[in-house]
């Protein structure tokens, strides 16, 4: 499963269950061979034997575009000046995504690689599907959520014969499953998770990094809020559904796995933010997770399968 990682990836420490890369952060705002106002989050894939991560970056203008960025020789990440995925100026786009597009999570299946990104324009959040085979030529597919819908995660495979992703709708702050014939027209929503009154997570939760298949079902790693006096905390959780029912829970984690800590988590344009649409899991089954810190740059946490399914069935996680 996955792929071998070297070099930045050793090394890692922390009090948490994932354990931050001891060079943190990856790369911020002055790392960069151009200029911006902000770095948000990346999401992640293996191409061509090397990690890719797609990086929403928010320009001086104020317009966030989705850059590519690749793991250098040196063993830092590079990462283009010119964005891979920026806003539409096709009429059926355009009104939808005129405020940029962010947070592109994605998803190699049947042989091409699937960006689901957040379209925020003039009528607020819809969810986007874009497709490619090599990240040098993209195309839009189209708009396929309903209104105020964000975090979307396109499972690898099938499940039960049908296409299956999962999202936030902004109401409930909850996770659902929704379903597609033909990954343009979608229905049959369930809900998975939603949030725990009394818990990190109390306040809403939503989809990170794309589903990963291990021996227990699916892994899901997600965010999850709990709205304070000084503002919201955003921490990061594990869950493991069903292989053939996702919207049965196996496990989940009663405490977050990443939680921030660090002064580059804590200050920053959101305050005490840790947020993934990222994670890979090696040949040695670690898993090494992206995420985007205080919405100003880009850190990477490393734990095993073991520690995060371990933590999922203790119990007292809910449901």
């Amino acid at each position: 499963m996955g792929i071998k990682i070297d070099g930045i990836f050793r090394g890692a420490q922390g009090r948490d269950i994932v354990h931050r890369w001891e060079g943190n952060p990856l790369f911020g705002i002055s790392d960069l061979s151009f200029n911006c106002s902000d770095i948000l989050n990346a999401g992640v894939v293996t191409f061509q034997e090397n990690l890719l991560l797609l990086v929403t970056i928010e320009s001086l203008a104020g317009q966030r575009c989705v850059h590519l960025a690749q793991l250098g020789k040196g063993g830092r990440f590079e990462v283009d000046s010119k964005p891979f995925l920026k806003p539409s100026t096709d009429p059926k786009f355009k009104c939808h995504e005129s405020g940029g597009i962010l947070d592109a999570r994605v998803t190699f299946l049947e042989g091409n690689y699937y960006i689901v990104y957040d379209a925020f324009g003039e009528h607020g959040y819809r969810l986007a599907m874009a497709r490619t085979k090599d990240f040098k030529r993209v195309e839009r597919l189209g708009l396929v959520s309903e209104p105020d819908t964000k975090a979307g995660a396109l499972f690898p495979e099938k499940i039960g014969g049908r296409y299956a992703r999962l999202e936030r709708p902004t109401q409930g702050g909850s996770i659902w499953i929704t379903y597609s014939d033909d990954l343009t027209y979608w229905g049959g929503s369930e809900v998975v998770i939603g949030p725990r009154g009394g818990y990190w997570d109390s306040d809403r939760v939503g989809a990170g990094a794309v589903p990963m298949e291990i021996e227990q079902g699916w892994l899901l790693i997600y965010y999850g809020a709990k709205d304070t006096s000084a503002g919201p905390i955003y921490r990061i959780g594990a869950v493991i559904l069903d292989r053939n029912d996702p919207t049965k829970v196996v496990g989940r984690s009663g405490i977050p796995i990443l939680a921030p800590r660090e002064n580059y988590e804590r200050l920053g344009d959101v305050a005490n933010l840790v947020f993934s649409t990222g994670a890979v899991i090696d040949n040695d089954e670690h898993l090494h997770l992206f995420y985007g810190a205080a919405d100003s740059c880009i850190c990477l946490g490393t734990t095993t399968v073991k520690e995060i399914v371990d933590v999922c069935m203790e119990g007292g996680g809910g449901g």
